[in-house]
């Protein structure tokens, strides 16, 4: 067994998998190798990019039994593509493929027929949720599914770690050439970030649509030069699951208690000044604090130079009113965010290598000087949960959270003390997605703790009046309220497995008894 930098017990070598590297520190891994690129192929002037169906552009690029193939999750719980691909490989009898998208939704639990029936036999994703995650956390796939964080699975794409043979992307609006883009058509998302880095490193690449438009359609989020072929069905997607309407602000008391005190920190804190850049997620408490952040830059006259990530109608109108200078935009997360990037040229889609990736010449996390992130579970050792509940079940997304925590001055975390009743805080969470070292507050409803390695936070912050305490204080009142949680209860099979940032190992996942 091998030990990692947090004292995590990880196997040395997983059969399907291979060797694992553990986890050492943040930043302790040094690329030695070069990019990885795609297959060199063709088009000739007689040839069409159009076909007729998927199950014809399968055939075409030659998909065989073992290959891997890739999609996105921009139309989250409205995607109809992976669905409708995959059946089409079943179809053709292929087996023993391995699905890397993005991310995988509820609406994706037919997958669940297609691992039983030998068409899927590895995934290596970002996050799962639904009845395909709880099979999972049962045990139903022979391999452990890889999760990576999305700045993670850009730099295993670069690398040739994700080798993607066909990647099969959804695309809102394309050309009969193949560029695309995702803020137009009936089903449009907004940015198409992840797929991005997809249609530049896969072997083949199929675009799937329901809108062809004239030639020339730019400018593109993808391009012609990367596209092999093009499919156009009869929709790609339920808008209703792609977008939400207008972004709903929190009125739930907790949220606002805990939105304040993180806003408080903030202000105190030293970043928030004239230029500075950040990220918010998009739970309640979240916008609640970039809300609250708003009004202390009208107070002040404080303008922010960017905000980047998953982009909200919230900071679309933080654009507009001038309060933000630029919105680097990975994925669009409501109606309000999807329209604007069409629109506003200071709306700027990015892909995902050029947000997180940590061997690049510069991700964009790098630069961020606030992020307010959310938890599933946190630990006295600072290190954060957001893929398993309290049961053990996967149920959540690594997303960028281990990698805008890594890169930002200022990483806040904002979460219950208590959830249903449960708490937040325990000995050891239950899964590690985001490392301790890189989490500097954590900010809930009955009090806030800050990072022992943050001693200038400490001294600025206990000026306040802030209710300060250490994460064992918090740990301890919680259950005071609850009692001491039962531990999970795991067998020895590894249902998946935790890549940190720099594919190094942090932690591995076991199935639920």
């Amino acid at each position: 067994m091998l030990t990692n930098g947090i004292g995590r017990e990880l196997p040395e070598y997983i059969e399907g998998i291979g060797q694992l590297k553990a986890y050492e520190e943040p930043f302790s891994i040094q690329p030695e190798s070069r990019k990885f690129g795609p297959r060199l192929s063709r088009v000739t002037p007689q040839d069409k990019k159009l076909l007729a169906s998927i199950e014809e552009a399968i055939v075409k690029c030659g998909l065989k039994d073992g290959m891997t193939i890739s999609f996105h999750h921009h139309f989250r719980e409205g995607d109809y593509i992976v669905n409708m691909v995959v059946d089409a490989i079943a179809r053709l009898g292929i087996k023993a493929i391995t699905l890397a998208p993005s991310s995988l939704n509820s609406i994706h639990a037919p997958i669940i027929e297609h691992i039983k029936n030998g068409t899927i036999t590895k995934i290596e994703t970002s996050g799962l949720r639904g009845p395909l995650a709880d099979a999972i956390s049962n045990g139903i796939m022979t391999y452990p599914v890889m999760i990576r964080s999305h700045g993670g699975r850009a730099r295993a794409i670069e690398a040739g770690d994700l080798k993607i043979d066909v990647a099969f992307l959804g695309v809102p609006a394309c050309d009969s050439y193949g560029n695309a883009n995702g803020h137009s058509g009936k089903s449009f998302c907004g940015s198409l970030g992840y797929a991005k880095v997809d249609a530049q490193y896969a072997d083949r690449v199929v675009l799937i649509t329901d809108n062809i438009v004239p030639y020339p359609n730019v400018p593109a989020s993808i391009s012609q030069t990367d596209v092999d072929f093009i499919v156009k069905v009869e929709a790609i997607g339920d808008p209703r699951g792609i977008v939400s309407g207008a972004t709903r602000y929190t009125k739930n008391p907790r949220e606002l208690l805990i939105a304040k005190y993180a806003s408080e920190v903030i202000k105190e804190s030293g970043y928030l000044v004239d230029g500075f850049s950040m990220q918010c997620g998009t739970g309640g408490a979240s916008l609640a604090v970039a809300r609250s952040i708003k009004e202390t830059m009208l107070e002040k006259g404080i303008k922010a130079s960017f905000a980047l990530g998953g982009i909200t109608g919230q900071f679309v109108e933080l654009l507009e009113e001038g309060l933000v200078d630029k919105l680097y935009d990975t994925q669009s997360f409501d109606l309000t965010a999807a329209k604007s990037i069409g629109s506003n040229p200071r709306h700027v889609e990015i892909d995902a290598g050029f947000y997180a990736n940590p061997h690049n010449k510069g991700c964009a996390v790098n630069l961020l000087d606030i992020v307010i992130l959310s938890a599933l579970e946190i630990d006295t050792d600072f290190n954060v949960n957001v893929i398993t509940g309290s049961d053990g079940v996967l149920r959540g997304a690594s997303g960028g959270h281990c990698d805008t925590a890594a890169g930002s001055k200022l990483s806040i975390i904002v979460a219950p003390l208590i959830r249903g009743r449960i708490p937040t805080i325990l000995d050891r969470v239950n899964a590690v997605i985001t490392p301790g070292e890189t989490i500097d507050v954590v900010v809930t409803d009955r009090g806030i703790a800050v990072n022992p390695r943050r001693k200038d936070l400490i001294e600025r912050l206990s000026k306040t009046k802030l209710p300060i305490y250490t994460i064992e204080e918090l740990k301890e009142k919680a259950e005071k309220i609850t009692g001491k949680p039962q531990s999970v209860a795991y067998d020895d099979k590894i249902v998946a497995i935790v890549e940190y940032r720099d594919g190094t190992v942090i932690d591995v996942i076991r199935r639920v008894l």
